[in-house]
């Protein structure tokens, strides 16, 4: 099914690979799995970090949204159908190739927004954000099979929660970028080049830190073993194993959720942090939106991988804590869209200097929002990676579920360019996350063994 040929070796307790003798410096090798997922951790806060915190300013820093919504279009559709050939590419070409390539897209889009500062063209962002779909599919793929293969089994949602928290300061400094570069322009409506100029530089950071990412055969854990040795495929066997997925029960318990989890961006950036707040506001606002991430990403990942000593009930635990979490929070989004709709904008925008009380509450809500991203996600890479322990097989995993994430984001960003009500945008978002919980359950119950059992969890 893996279009591989995998010898059983003594290691298969510890992962996989071959055993050979415990490395000395064990956290600090740079062949071990704490600095290469670091290292990972630090590619994205360059360029999918940086993409995050443009994005959250609302319209990509510009008053009016509509070139980036359809820019985000087309990168989602794009990213559609390249997440799910991610995992081809990353097992034919290796990590380097792969994310230095992916990398390279998300300099060309921000490039594109500092050409739309000057000429207000939409052409050069929308065909920018396609190519940066097709990147981001290999860009992800590489680092799902890197986050949820590299890390010991039984340490996974540590090692989750490290990358995320990585991760996620690039949306921390990212925010910190528009906020200090346009501080005293607190009545202006678009950022300033120097803003997008900032953001290219790091992007292109992570390009060259792509190359630093070794293969999984190089990667030696800290009791000796090796992640899985893969044997990669051709192409035409990558592309049917992708396809087979969708016939996967697995896969398909995990859809909803995948089609949930990037499907509230749009409303979140561009109809609570755009609307509500003013330029230099936005920018402090994801400052905070982003770090509550990482808060979430470790909270959630001690709780997959230290509240229980059965992996399953480690799995019921984070599952329910997301959804009673998540309940709370987007019953306070419901309570604050009551307040405000497209028929009926506020007169002012709120500035976190100026507007005392009044700024408390949305800001609290929307740092909120930032807390339950991660902590969803953060759960779903948890659950993935609980399904299979080999790189090749978790490439197609997560390019499986960054394609699927990918169609629902394209899906989102066209129904707020049609400027469908807002109340309806946020029950349906709600709606979405609901839904996925109990599925999410079933995959844990039927699909996820313990740490002890000997059964396979292949099974369809």
């Amino acid at each position: 099914m893996n279009g591989r040929n995998e010898e059983k070796t003594p290691a298969e307790n510890h992962g996989g690979g071959e055993d050979i003798k415990p490395p000395e410096n064990k956290k600090w090798r740079f062949n071990s799995p704490f600095v290469q997922v670091s290292l990972m951790g630090f590619v994205c806060f360059c360029c999918p970090g940086m993409f995050n915190a443009l994005s959250g300013m609302g319209g990509g820093g510009q008053v009016d949204p509509t070139a980036a919504n359809n820019a985000n279009t087309a990168v989602y559709t794009a990213f559609t159908v390249f997440g799910l050939l991610g995992g081809a590419f990353y097992n034919v070409l290796g990590p380097r190739l792969t994310l230095a390539a992916g990398c390279s897209t998300y300099v060309l889009y921000a490039g594109s927004f500092l050409y739309y500062n000057h000429h207000h063209h939409q052409a050069f962002a929308i065909v920018a954000g396609a190519l940066l779909g097709c990147g981001a599919g290999l860009l992800w793929a590489g680092e799902g099979a890197v986050m949820t293969s590299y890390p010991p089994p039984h340490r996974k949602g540590t090692y989750i929660a490290l990358f995320w928290s990585i991760f996620n300061l690039g949306g921390v400094i990212g925010g910190l970028i528009p906020f200090i570069l346009n501080y005293h322009r607190s009545s202006a409506a678009s950022v300033n080049d120097s803003t997008y100029i900032a953001f290219m530089c790091f992007m292109f950071a992570g390009v060259l830190l792509s190359f630093g990412i070794l293969p999984a055969t190089s990667v030696i854990r800290n009791d000796g073993s090796r992640c899985s040795a893969v044997k990669y495929s051709r192409p035409s066997t990558e592309a049917a194993a992708v396809l087979r997925l969708f016939l996967d029960r697995k896969m398909l318990l995990i859809v909803p959720a995948a089609w949930a989890s990037n499907f509230f961006y749009s409303y979140q950036f561009n109809n609570v942090n755009g609307i509500l707040f003013n330029l230099r506001t936005r920018g402090f606002n994801n400052v905070f939106y982003w770090g509550a991430q990482m808060a979430g990403s470790v909270a959630i990942g001690y709780v997959m991988d230290f509240s229980f000593k059965s992996r399953r009930a480690r799995g019921f635990a984070g599952i329910s804590l997301v959804a009673v979490i998540g309940t709370i929070i987007w019953a306070g989004g419901l309570a604050n869209q009551h307040g405000y709709s497209l028929d009926n904008l506020p007169e002012k925008k709120l500035d976190f200097k100026d507007s005392g009380i009044e700024f408390a509450g949305p800001f609290v809500l929307y740092m909120s929002y930032g807390l339950l991203d991660a902590m969803y996600q953060s759960m779903v890479y948890w659950l993935i990676g609980a399904l299979a322990d080999d790189s090749q097989t978790l490439s197609r995993y997560s390019g499986f579920y960054k394609g699927v994430q990918s169609a629902g984001a394209a899906v989102a960003w066209q129904v707020d360019t049609r400027k469908v009500p807002l109340m309806s945008q946020l029950i349906v978002n709600w709606s979405l996350t609901t839904v996925s919980y109990p599925l999410l359950v079933l995959l844990v119950h039927f699909y996820v063994k313990n740490d002890n059992d000997d059964d396979s969890n292949d099974k369809v």
